[in-house]
C-alpha cells in the first residue's frame, strides 16, 4: 500500500471515530498513531470525558476485535491472562483465554489494580505473547493496548511503574469538549434512541496490517535522526530530571513520527512531526526530582524547555501545520 491510500484509510477511519466522540482530531491522531507505530497508548483523564467510547469507536472502526478489562484492586493476573480449567469430559485441563487475547484490549482504569496485576500486562505490550503457567502463547496481531486512567481520583489506587510507563508509546489527554462540541454532544445524543453513538467499520485485519506496514517505509534524514537523539539525550541533562528519556523512549518517538507522516500522507518526516510528539511520547517516561516533584513541576513544560533548547534541523522544516 502507498503512502496516499494509507494516509485516505487513516482519514476515513479518523473521521468515522469523530462520529461518535466529540474531542480534537489532534487527539485521535496520537492514539491512531500509537497504533500505527505497534505501541499502546495511556489516556489520562476525567470521568466522562470519552476514554472508553474512544477506545471502543477506534476498534471498531479499524474493523479489529475488541475486548475490555476492568481493573479493580482484587483483579488478579490469571482474570487478564486466562487460565486452564479442567475438562470433566475430556478429563484434561484446557486452556481458556482472558481479555488479553483481542486486537484491541481496553485496560479501564488501570491504576485501580495492584502491581502484580498491572505486571501481567507487560510482557504482553513488549512481547505480543503472554505466559500461563509456564507456556507462552502468541497474542492475536494487530495487538494494542489502550489503558485509561482518571487522574482525580487518588484513593485506591496504584501508580504504574515505570518500566510500564514506558511501554505506552504515547500519553495523551482528550480534556472537556468546547462549548460548541457539548452542545453537539446533546444535539447527537437527542437524534438516536442509544445512550452510546456507534460507529461502521471502515477497516478490516489485512487493510490494517498493510496501513501498519507503509510506516516502514517512511524516509528519515540524517539530521532528523540526530534531532530525536538530541531531543531524547537534553531530557538527561535537564535539572528537574531524575531519570530521562531511555533509549526506548528515543525509538518510540521515531516510530511515532514515522506513523504521522504517514497520517500526513507524506513518504518523509519533518521536524514538525518530532516537535508534535514530542510531549505525548516522552514526558511521562521522565522521572522528576524529589525537589521537582515537590514543586509540582509540570513534565511537559519540561518538554517545552526541551524542545526550545535543541536546535532543529532546517532539512524538511515545514510549519506548525504540517
Amino acid at each position: 500500500m502507498d503512502v496516499t491510500t494509507a494516509s485516505d484509510e487513516c482519514d476515513a477511519v479518523l473521521s468515522e471515530v469523530e462520529r461518535a466522540v466529540i474531542t480534537d482530531r489532534e487527539f485521535l491522531e496520537t492514539v491512531l498513531v500509537g497504533f500505527l507505530a505497534d505501541g499502546h497508548v495511556l489516556l489520562e483523564d476525567v470521568p466522562g470525558t470519552g476514554k472508553t467510547l474512544t477506545a471502543r469507536s477506534v476498534a471498531t472502526a479499524l474493523g479489529l476485535e475488541f475486548s475490555r478489562i476492568q481493573f479493580t484492586p482484587d483483579l488478579l493476573p490469571a482474570d487478564v491472562l486466562g487460565t486452564h480449567v479442567f475438562n470433566e469430559k475430556t478429563r484434561e485441563f484446557e486452556f481458556q483465554p482472558g481479555p488479553i487475547f483481542a486486537n484491541v484490549v481496553l485496560a479501564d482504569e488501570i491504576n485501580r489494580a495492584p502491581p502484580k496485576t498491572q505486571a501481567a500486562l507487560l510482557e504482553a505490550m513488549e512481547e505480543g505473547q503472554a505466559t500461563i503457567d509456564g507456556e507462552t502463547m502468541a497474542l492475536p496481531k494487530p495487538f494494542f493496548v489502550i489503558a485509561t486512567q482518571n487522574p482525580v481520583e487518588q484513593e485506591g489506587t496504584f501508580p504504574l511503574p515505570e518500566a510500564q510507563m514506558d511501554r505506552f508509546v504515547a500519553k495523551a489527554s482528550i480534556g472537556y469538549p468546547e462549548e460548541a462540541g457539548e452542545l453537539d454532544l446533546l444535539r447527537r445524543r437527542a437524534g438516536r434512541s442509544t445512550r452510546s453513538p456507534t460507529v461502521d467499520a471502515i477497516l478490516d485485519e489485512d487493510s490494517v496490517v498493510e496501513v501498519r506496514e507503509t510506516a516502514e517505509d517512511i524516509r528519515v534524514e540524517g539530521d532528523l535522526l540526530q534531532y530525536i537523539v538530541s531531543v531524547a539525550r537534553e531530557t538527561r541533562e535537564d535539572r528537574r530530571v531524575e531519570v530521562g528519556v531511555s533509549p526506548r523512549g528515543t525509538q518510540r518517538l521515531f516510530e511515532a513520527a514515522r506513523a504521522r507522516a504517514v497520517v500526513k500522507g507524506r513518504e518523509y518526516v519533518v521536524p514538525e512531526d518530532v516537535k508534535r510528539l514530542a510531549k505525548n511520547v516522552l514526558a511521562h517516561r521522565l522521572v522528576l526530582t524529589p525537589d521537582a516533584a515537590v514543586e509540582n513541576t509540570d513534565k511537559r513544560e519540561v518538554l517545552d524547555d526541551v524542545l526550545e533548547a535543541v536546535e532543529v534541523p532546517t532539512v524538511g522544516r515545514q510549519s506548525p501545520s504540517a
